[in-house]
């Protein structure tokens, strides 16, 4: 006993200076595991924080608005005050835009829709600035939907599992640019320059909807295999409702401008036909398409309500401003088919949708005005790295 006594405190006392010095040794070590404190740098803070994250998910607002006013606009029961709140609408979208200090191929769309709803009556010159922001549109909307899905395919190579309804956002422009196109046609005072828009939009109709199709079938095996997007990203399982919705409206609109442009053509003349049978055929056509499609989002917008059911909780950002667009092309489907079929039934689904889509866009934006205000709705994802990247290298120059 005594031995073992006296070896223990030998042991301890000759351990004193080592046990000063692993503490230290910790001590350290708990130092260099907490984050190095810095001082902000000039690019995050105040306006400069604002345009460093500032990101092109913002032009959504863009996106919920003008549809917003197009559908105030259009309504099967409208009243003379509607009217004006359209108009203010449209205003906000048009000073959004200007805020925002970036093209974006939907959103000239839906300004050059209003541009023509609004004030054609100013004359014939805004029609044609309509058009030459049309042909831009084009432009854009062709150079998207070609070289965004071949970069996907050919350099990110995302596989099924990632795969998300987020492929069809470059596709989307070329349908809305053909919807547009029928508006603009529509207003075209000269029969020759009305004719080459009416062909140009059908070709960016095929382009738009084929590829969507494509991407729609690829999207529903992925939700088959894999079951549904994060929570995060569920409000995405809307976006399939955008091609559908716009596409059936572009295509009915196309084959009432066809009805009216053809019959002074010599299109269809080569084979014997009548330009008016075949311009009947093109409306015909369209409204069957139109019908057709408006069930196919029937089934998409299900889909949706369901899944954020079965979801019940998920976290605000951007993505939620992806509601309103995608249902606001569905109800400008459905008014057409109003006016076509001269239906009841789709003049109180219009009014439904679009009322739907109103008080969307009054809760999206009252939460994101709210984060501006608190400043977390600036956040940039895509620039995580760069931020661990500045983090890392201040740290190194404090050690």
């Amino acid at each position: 006993m005594m031995t073992t006594t006296t070896a223990s405190e030998a042991s301890a006392a000759g351990s004193s200076p080592a046990r000063s010095e692993q503490q230290q040794q910790q001590q350290q070590a708990g130092d260099d595991a907490t984050p190095c404190t810095r001082q902000k740098r000039k690019e995050e803070l105040g306006w400069r924080r604002i345009v460093r994250n500032f990101t092109p998910s913002w032009f959504a607002v863009n996106m919920g608005t003008g549809i917003v006013s197009v559908l105030l606009h259009n309504l099967p029961y409208n009243a003379a005050w509607l009217q004006h709140v359209s108009y203010f609408f449209f205003a906000a979208n048009v000073g959004l835009f200007a805020t925002f200090l970036a093209l974006s191929v939907l959103r000239w769309a839906a300004i050059i829709n209003k541009m023509i709803f609004c004030c054609r009556q100013w004359g014939d010159w805004l029609v044609y600035l309509a058009w030459a922001f049309w042909w831009v549109d084009v432009l854009l909307s062709m150079a998207t939907s070609i070289s965004m899905p071949f970069i996907v395919m050919h350099r990110h190579k995302p596989g099924l599992q990632n795969t998300t309804a987020a492929l069809l956002l470059p596709i989307v422009p070329a349908i809305v640019a053909a919807a547009t196109g029928g508006i603009v046609a529509e207003a075209l005072p000269d029969h020759g320059h009305a004719l080459a828009t009416l062909v140009a939009s059908y070709v960016l109709w095929g382009i738009g909807e084929t590829l969507a199709g494509c991407v729609l079938a690829l999207y529903f095996h992925r939700l088959t295999v894999h079951s549904l997007p994060p929570r995060e990203v569920i409000v995405s399982v809307f976006l399939p409702v955008g091609p559908l919705g716009q596409g059936g409206f572009a295509i009915q609109q196309l084959g009432k401008v066809a009805l009216k442009l053809l019959p002074a053509t010599g299109m269809f003349r080569a084979a014997g036909l009548d330009p008016a049978r075949g311009a009947e055929v093109l409306y015909v056509l369209g409204v069957f398409l139109g019908l057709i499609m408006w069930g196919f989002a029937l089934l998409w917008v299900s889909f949706a309500l369901i899944s954020l059911a079965t979801t019940q909780s998920f976290p605000f950002n951007m993505g939620w401003w992806g509601f309103t667009f995608p249902l606001g092309v569905w109800a400008t489907c459905t008014s057409m088919l109003a006016v076509n079929l001269d239906s009841d039934f789709f003049k109180v689904a219009t009014t439904a949708i679009s009322l739907s889509v109103l008080l969307l866009w009054v809760m999206v934006a009252a939460r994101t005005l709210h984060l501006v205000v608190t400043g977390e709705m600036f956040f940039a994802p895509c620039l995580k790295d760069l931020r661990e990247k500045d983090q890392a290298g201040s740290c190194d120059k404090t050690a």
